[in-house]
């Protein structure tokens, strides 16, 4: 379990070390607290946050593979209540 500005969350995959707290808390929007799942992904050095439910959490591998650079940093977390 991680704390972050913005509640705590499980990690799930963190995939060449991308989850960077700092950095996560500066980019994180209030628009994210309705999802279970935050994904960030870094691309271009610039770390790219969205969230996904429990019923859209199996997209997840899609929207990695068709929006972020092949072989990039990549985090999964999921909100713990």
């Amino acid at each position: 379990m991680i704390e972050t500005e913005h509640g705590n969350f499980e990690v799930i995959k963190d995939y060449r070390d991308a989850l960077d707290i700092p950095k996560f808390n500066e980019r994180y929007v209030d628009y994210l607290d309705r999802y279970v799942y935050i994904v960030g992904d870094v691309s271009a050095e610039m770390l790219r946050l969205k969230g996904f439910t429990e019923s859209t959490k199996d997209t997840i591998p899609d929207y990695l593979m068709e929006s972020s650079s092949p072989n990039s940093p990549y985090f999964v977390l999921k909100r713990i209540k």
